[in-house]
């Protein structure tokens, strides 16, 4: 039988090391490369040919269905979305047939999505894959928070996410930048990113995420990055690991 040939792609060192030692210990498998964010997964597929991806949800630089859209659906080898509890994510997964592994786990359950890939394998089988990401594709995008509450010596304040700017990172705090006004939220920004519309927001760089409405023009800079103009004056700088997802905003994949 030929080995299935495998892209680990998620951004924890841990969990890539853990689906390695799982996938050692597998017959007829062989590992196609790694990958720590979208940037990197898309260039790998664009490059290599291999049978499965094996794709976290939540990259810091883009989601697991921007790779999907970037590299073309008719392009993408199968994939296996990998995710933490998410339940519109699981419940969008289902509604299309596609394969998904929940953090943490075991080699039971990864052996048997490797096998749901091989018989998926077939040319028709492929093809309703197809189908069924471009449904998904199409219409899973996670409803992010509509408002923030923060609290404040004497009350608590109301902050709609519309209003919100750009956010920036606060050592264990993030500030909302809302026009004049900044305010200090108790949240970390990864786990404020995966709580984010992604239709709305945008990580730039690893202390930075951005209204996406709020953007008056982006600049390209030397060594592939860019400056971003907000309103109000503000221009903020992306980080390398998140050229992909500005260039994706941009419409140049």
């Amino acid at each position: 039988m030929k080995p299935l040939r495998i892209l680990i792609v998620d951004d924890e060192p841990a969990i890539r090391a853990g689906i390695r030692k799982l996938l050692a210990a597998m017959d007829d498998v062989q590992i196609a490369g790694e990958c720590q964010n979208a940037a990197e997964a898309v260039s790998a597929i664009r490059r290599n040919p291999m049978d499965l991806v094996l794709l976290d949800i939540h990259l810091p630089d883009a989601s697991g269905l921007d790779v999907v859209r970037s590299v073309g659906i008719e392009q993408m080898p199968l994939v296996v979305f990998v995710t933490a509890y998410d339940e519109h994510a699981i419940e969008a997964f289902e509604l299309n047939a596609l394969d998904y592994l929940l953090k943490p786990f075991d080699e039971d359950r990864l052996q048997r999505a490797l096998d749901r890939a091989r018989e998926r394998l077939t040319s028709d089988g492929h093809q309703q894959v197809i189908a069924q990401l471009e449904k998904l594709v199409a219409n899973y995008c996670p409803a992010g928070p509509e408002r923030f509450v923060i609290r404040k010596t004497d009350r608590y304040e109301f902050v709609s996410s519309d209003s919100v700017d750009w956010i920036e990172s606060a050592d264990n705090y993030i500030e909302l930048h809302c026009g004049s006004k900044t305010h200090l939220l108790n949240e970390t920004m990864s786990g404020i990113e995966q709580r984010l519309d992604p239709r709305k927001f945008l990580r730039i760089h690893r202390r930075h995420i951005v209204n996406t409405s709020r953007i008056l023009a982006v600049h390209p800079l030397a060594g592939g990055t860019y400056e971003i103009e907000m309103q109000h004056g503000v221009r903020l700088t992306s980080g390398r690991n998140f050229t992909q997802a500005v260039r994706l905003l941009i419409g140049r994949c």
